[in-house]
């Protein structure tokens, strides 16, 4: 893998827009715009500048748009320092974390808290670790019952079914691999349960049509009806 990284940009009207290209062994060229407002193209090893600059040229607009976005929610909320008073996301709703000492080590729900049993109140690395242990139990267990429920909606519209394993992953909800495999974020669970639903439905899609061509939100919109006001919601919320 050649991971290559270089920096660039355009003008497009007024505006400089500044982005990453990391050149690796991949077939096709990709764009996306991060909640940091962060631009990023990964391109084929072989792809010349200026086709990438073409690319970029014409995809300014969603770019654009995509940027002003997120600069609604600038700065961005500060990394997690796991202890007491701090906030976190569970389906949706706001959680305060209460550090407090205990052995056996345990994360409990228990009204507006997330409750951290815990040996070293000062090992911030240890308590991160247990809470993040806690999410993916119950991501796990509670987004594959949602998977359950639209794999079986899925079957109608003739979606195979897929391969779906669970990681946690900085920039993207959920991806769909070449092999049918979806990729499903543990961070996943900090979102209402209707865009969970959305995310999954949006996978399951992928399976049939790779791109996001007429035909794929046609699917989806057969599937899911109203994912719009599920998506609009979901980009939303920052973790």
């Amino acid at each position: 893998m050649i991971n290559k990284k270089r920096e660039y940009g355009i003008k497009y009207g007024n505006r400089q827009i500044n982005f990453t290209v990391i050149f690796d062994d991949k077939k096709s060229l990709s764009m996306s715009v991060n909640p940091d407002q962060t631009v990023v193209v990964k391109a084929p090893a072989k792809k010349s500048i200026d086709e990438i600059n073409y690319r970029v040229k014409k995809r300014a607009p969603w770019i654009v748009k995509q940027l002003d976005y997120f600069e609604r929610f600038q700065p961005l909320p500060p990394g997690r320092k796991y202890i007491s008073g701090e906030t976190h996301l569970y389906l949706g709703r706001q959680y305060r974390l209460k550090v407090v000492r205990g052995n056996p080590e345990t994360v409990k729900l228990k009204g507006r808290f997330l409750w951290v049993y815990t040996s070293n109140m000062n090992n911030n690395k240890r308590i991160k670790e247990q809470v993040q242990k806690w999410y993916r139990v119950h991501a796990i267990e509670l987004i594959s019952k949602k998977l359950e429920d639209l794999i079986h909606k899925a079957r109608k519209a003739k979606i195979p079914e897929p391969d779906v394993k669970f990681r946690f992953m900085k920039k993207r909800w959920g991806s769909c691999t070449k092999s049918n495999t979806i990729l499903l974020n543990i961070e996943l669970v900090k979102a209402p349960i209707h865009c969970i639903d959305y995310v999954i439905a949006h996978e399951l899609c992928h399976l049939k049509h790779k791109n996001h061509g007429p035909a794929y939100w046609r699917l989806l919109s057969r599937l899911m009806p109203d994912w719009k006001v599920r998506k609009l919601k979901l980009e939303g919320i920052l973790i």
